[in-house]
């Protein structure tokens, strides 16, 4: 199955340099990246039929990563 790819760097391309800037001069950034990157490994990770989670819990966790992405844009553009 291919899937595509979201992680920040392919979702903001754009803002490649500023995301490296904030990620080691924001403390709060750096974590939002962080939960976002992990979200996403894990999302990944189900949807390639490694580990269990129900259809109810994936679409939780895609809600997730998107509420942090969406937060993550926001700094982004005010940065």
């Amino acid at each position: 199955m291919d899937l595509l790819n979201h992680d920040l760097a392919h979702e903001f391309p754009e803002y490649l340099a500023k995301m490296r800037s904030l990620k080691v001069s924001d403390p709060h950034f750096a974590e939002l990246f962080a939960r976002y990157d992990a979200d996403n490994h894990a999302i990944i990770k189900y949807e390639q039929g490694v580990g269990a989670i129900t259809d109810e819990g994936l679409e939780d966790l895609k809600k997730k990563r998107l509420k942090t992405k969406d937060e993550i844009y926001q700094i982004l553009k005010k940065s």
